[in-house]
């Protein structure tokens, strides 16, 4: 036998079993679909889109193999009932802010936002690093799910009124959409809470079945109508000032999933994660300039209100947490966090951004004598 061609001819065969082989255990993983059912309208590209985002992301990576069908509310679920649908097994996961379902436990809250709670970036910082996802996966588990972050609206407007707000007074038996426990907040000063998922704000708000409603922020709020019915539009939305959005998955099915789904389902999720935050800050600031430019009247929330709504809120903790175990457990790692979270952005980012807004008001003003 020639040598050289034996060598030649198994090193080729070398090659090419080197590269077959990934390819033959990627043949062998299984075929899993999954369905996820969302809280929000398929019309909320941001919102309902993060979702989108994980189902395209876990199929690339799996080429196909592990497919995710995202429904809207209301298809398969109503959109306050997903993560009843995700415990129960009906689907395999659902996408939700889980301050939805502070009936069950006020603990849910945290999950999401609270009010006068973590902004975006330090509520992502609580959650991957400072403990979060620990204490509500923990929580989480006696609801058969497993919570992944994906996704955050970054700080919220304070609603639309249908008329305007110049005291505590103006609160008094107003009928106000909100979510989470912001209602609970708002109703010791007044308001008369309502929850109401996304896709039914704008026809109870046109019956008059609600005076105002919150959701969002502009880009949202605009493809809604509410500027339709509401002209006076507040800020900011003291009970959402990083109200992160998760995705819930069905414990069983999760742990049914082979460990390289899992880490690929917890990337995608990230990935959304990162894309909301960024999509919603790229698309606020002309939505914004169109409401007004359409009659939107912008307002500021009363120091009186915001300061009795902050004093409330406490309040409201710290009788829970008396109360409530599984509260006073994640309640007290998040005040902790909070206090130092706060006294860092005092520092750096307060620093800088009120130097930046000073110049950008500066600049304006010129532009307008000019």
């Amino acid at each position: 036998m020639d040598r050289r061609k034996f060598i030649k001819g198994a090193g080729i065969g070398i090659a090419a079993g080197a590269l077959a082989a990934p390819a033959i255990v990627h043949a062998q993983q299984p075929e899993i679909k999954w369905r996820c059912a969302s809280s929000f309208p398929k019309a909320l590209d941001t919102i309902f889109g993060a979702a989108e985002v994980i189902a395209k992301k876990v199929s690339a990576a799996t080429n196909g193999k592990f497919e995710i069908r995202v429904f809207a509310g209301g298809e398969i679920v109503p959109g306050l009932q997903v993560t009843d649908a995700v415990q129960a097994g009906t689907v395999e996961c659902g996408h939700t802010a889980n301050y939805y379902y502070i009936g069950k436990d006020p603990t849910f809250a945290f999950d999401t936002a609270v009010p006068f709670g973590l902004n975006a970036r330090q509520q992502t910082a609580w959650m991957i690093h400072g403990g979060g996802l620990e204490l509500m996966r923990e929580f989480l588990k006696d609801y058969n799910i497993i919570n992944f972050v994906a996704g955050n609206t970054n700080a919220q407007m304070g609603g639309w009124f249908r008329k305007e707000i110049k005291s505590l007074k103006d609160l008094q038996g107003v009928k106000f959409r909100i979510g989470g426990w912001g209602g609970t907040v708002f109703s010791k000063l007044g308001i008369v809470p309502q929850q109401i998922a996304g896709g039914e704000i704008y026809s109870a708000l046109e019956k008059g079945t609600i005076d105002g409603a919150e959701w969002v922020g502009p880009y949202d709020d605009e493809k809604l109508g509410f500027n339709k019915i509401a002209k006076f539009y507040y800020y900011p939305g003291w009970w959402e000032g990083g109200p992160q959005l998760s995705l819930n998955v069905n414990i069983k099915a999760y742990e049914a999933l082979p460990k390289d789904y899992q880490a690929i389902l917890e990337a995608a999720c990230y990935e959304a994660h990162a894309w909301m935050m960024a999509k919603y800050d790229a698309q606020n600031p002309a939505a914004l300039r169109r409401l007004i430019q359409g009659g939107t009247q912008l307002r500021l929330y009363p120091k009186e209100v915001m300061e009795a709504a902050h004093t409330a809120a406490f309040a409201l903790y710290e009788e829970t947490a008396a109360k409530n175990e599984k509260f006073k457990k994640v309640y007290e790692s998040w005040k902790k966090f909070r206090e130092e979270q706060l006294l860092w952005f005092r520092v750096a980012e307060q620093g800088f951004d009120a130097f930046q807004f000073a110049q950008s008001a500066k600049g304006q003003t010129t532009k307008k004598k000019t």
